[in-house]
């Protein structure tokens, strides 16, 4: 069994845990908060043995081998160099950080220490992401990517009523691209790799993050449109659109439902069973991984989250988007 550790004590850590249960060889050990109170309180609804809440502690510790972090983004380079330099694994949530400047020294860091580092991207692990890189083949020459993920924030409510929670914090390197643009990001990259050129658009809040933007990208003979939101929803799918026929994807980062309209009419559903919870598959991969003895996925690679994140640097420039975590890199 792993006996896993994890950093963050807020909903997405409880999704994490509750679907790694499923998985076969893993075992929640140690929990780790900035206050006591609060990693005892974790500890004891998850069924954790250990609290920790000085990181180099846990990161020393001997009761954990791997650790899930959901840390604010702004933390998550940090968290994990010094997780990884004390020889432990990392699965860090998306997007694995602040910019491309801290993703390499991570990957440097993963390396120097022979763990495993993978970003937490679910989608792209997923067996429907699977079936669509399996089947899209059958749609032809690929001309257009498009990708939409909008998604209005319950907490834009409070920032609208004048409370600025840390999803709308640029100390906290977080905004609309960051937590919603880059599950349409990652996928495109998967399939299609790195793009030529980078144009971004974005309504920057006064707080100092994006609400919402679009990216256009250049892939020569084929191009990529991605639109995401924090302050708006949208009930359009996504699509992969070759010369023989469409791909559609009902929720790009969720990936229930997927569908194949070809040009003569025809339908072909590829949908294929995902009865696990939605983080199970990344928790599956990584723990899988460790298993082997093998120190990157092959899916979420460490080229695959550079990529992204390079990405995502050009379109911040673009809109002029600085997180303090950028000004510290030189970025």
């Amino acid at each position: 069994m792993l006996k896993f550790g994890v950093i963050g004590t807020n909903w997405i850590t409880e999704s994490f845990i509750a679907a790694a249960k499923e998985v076969n060889g893993f075992t929640l050990n140690a929990v780790y908060s900035r206050t006591e109170e609060k990693a005892k309180e974790f500890a004891e609804k998850h069924g954790a043995i250990h609290t920790f809440t000085d990181l180099d502690m846990m990161a020393a510790s001997n009761e954990i081998d791997a650790v899930y972090i959901a840390s604010p983004n702004s933390f998550h380079a940090e968290y994990a160099i010094t997780i990884m330099n004390h020889g432990k694994h990392v699965i860090c949530e998306k997007p694995m950080a602040s910019n491309a400047k801290e993703v390499e020294k991570m990957i440097a860091v993963a390396k120097e220490n022979n763990v495993l580092l993978m970003e937490a991207m679910r989608s792209t692990v997923m067996p429907n992401f699977r079936s669509i890189q399996e089947n899209l083949h059958k749609i032809g020459k690929v001309r257009r990517y498009f990708a939409n993920s909008c998604q209005y924030s319950s907490r834009y409510d409070k920032y609208k009523e004048g409370t600025i929670l840390n999803a709308f914090k640029p100390e906290f390197s977080n905004g609309s691209l960051m937590d919603i643009g880059i599950y349409c990001l990652y996928p495109m990259v998967v399939l299609f790799g790195e793009p030529r050129e980078v144009k971004a658009n974005a309504y920057l809040l006064e707080s100092g993050v994006d609400g919402e933007g679009s990216i256009l990208l250049n892939y020569g003979e084929s191009e990529a449109v991605v639109m995401y939101s924090k302050i708006s929803n949208s009930y359009v799918p996504s699509e992969i659109q070759g010369e023989n026929g469409s791909i559609l994807i009902d929720h790009i980062q969720d990936m229930t439902n997927i569908e194949i309209r070809y040009r003569d009419g025809r339908t072909e559903n590829i949908t294929v069973e995902q009865d696990k919870p939605k983080m199970y598959y990344e928790a599956k991969e990584f723990i899988e991984l460790i298993e082997r003895g093998e120190l990157e996925s092959k899916v979420n690679s460490h080229a695959n989250s550079l990529a992204v994140m390079k990405i995502m640097d050009e379109a911040r420039k673009q809109v002029g988007l600085v997180y303090p975590a950028d000004r510290s890199n030189n970025v």
